[in-house]
């Protein structure tokens, strides 16, 4: 970002063309969640992840060859879409392949994998090709062949004893089969607490300003008076420290219960938060930037603040930050 002393500290974000570049994800990503929900109903997980990952392709494509905004802001929508199918479908794949009692850990895998592809956009997550076929549960909702279902199962868990989780698989699929109009059975008032935290917890993760600092983290360095180079390294030392932090709750997670680390995640992210607040709006004027003391001491606040999204939010899972 070019210095610009003529613009306030607290304008840098003012830009309609900045927000609609930023925000054609989501807006993508919010529409294609509900087709997602039925392409994944009715073909399964997998074609809905194959589907995600070709809009995530076809969108990196079209951003390597991007001359002008108008054609950055669609390989935005095309990402969105990606975003819409691969939030709906991955977590649902990886929940009902994980056994119970690694499941909190595994379904944070696609978090450290976000957070890894927001670092380093050339990494793939090598592990996912050695998965073949559908989840068990797909299979019974749409082939219902038991037999394929059973050696799937013995595979995955690595042991020939599953007809107890099996029977439970085909119970479960035979009960949803009598449920119409599903999403309108949610609106009833006994599902009322499910449907208002499914609602509450992304709502919640999204305001936590996180997205400030995934998007505009060299700027924001930059605009506390941290030099260039300084500033993008500062936004790669708070990737670096999310990524780690997320991967300490994938092994700590199913011990300790999500509970736990969302409560005390966001305790530290709300102190963190408070102080780098007041100490900015203190200290930092509308123009011009910090001392380098003072500029130092937020980028540690803001890594500790980072550090508490990803023990708290990680095992919950959260949008790619693209």
């Amino acid at each position: 970002m070019k210095e610009d002393n003529e613009v306030s500290n607290y304008c840098k974000f003012d830009s309609q063309l900045l927000t609609s570049f930023t925000s054609s994800l989501y807006v993508a990503g919010l529409f294609a969640t509900f087709v997602a929900s039925s392409v994944t109903r009715a073909f399964g997980r997998k074609p809905s992840i194959l589907l995600g990952g070709a809009n995530f392709l076809a969108g990196a494509a079209l951003g390597g060859a991007a001359s002008n905004i108008y054609m950055l802001i669609f390989d935005r929508v095309l990402l969105g879409v990606g975003v819409g199918f691969e939030n709906q479908a991955v977590p649902l794949y990886l929940s009902e392949m994980a056994p119970s009692k690694y499941r909190g850990g595994i379904n944070n895998r696609f978090q450290l994998s976000v957070g890894i592809g927001v670092l380093i956009a050339s990494l793939i997550n090598y592990g996912t090709e050695k998965v073949k076929g559908e989840t068990p549960n797909s299979l019974i909702q749409r082939t219902n062949d038991h037999e394929k279902v059973k050696k799937m199962l013995q595979r995955v868990r690595g042991t020939d004893d599953v007809q107890a989780e099996l029977d439970d698989l085909i119970i479960a699929s035979e009960i949803s089969k009598t449920i119409k109009h599903p999403f309108k059975n949610i609106l009833q008032r006994k599902y009322r607490p499910q449907l208002v935290m499914s609602i509450a917890i992304p709502f919640f993760q999204q305001v936590t300003g996180i997205n400030v600092i995934a998007f505009y983290a060299p700027i924001l360095f930059r605009t506390i008076g941290l030099g260039e180079s300084a500033a993008l390294l500062s936004a790669i030392v708070t990737g670096a420290v999310g990524i780690a932090t997320t991967a300490m709750s994938m092994l700590i997670v199913d011990k300790v219960g999500r509970r736990g680390l969302l409560i005390f995640g966001c305790i530290e992210m709300f102190v963190t938060q408070l102080i780098v607040g007041g100490s900015m709006g203190a200290k930092l004027g509308d123009h011009g930037g910090l001392s380098k003391g003072w500029a130092f001491v937020i980028l540690v606040l803001i890594c500790v603040y980072v550090a508490g999204f990803g023990l708290s939010w990680g095992p919950l899972g959260r949008p790619p930050a693209i």
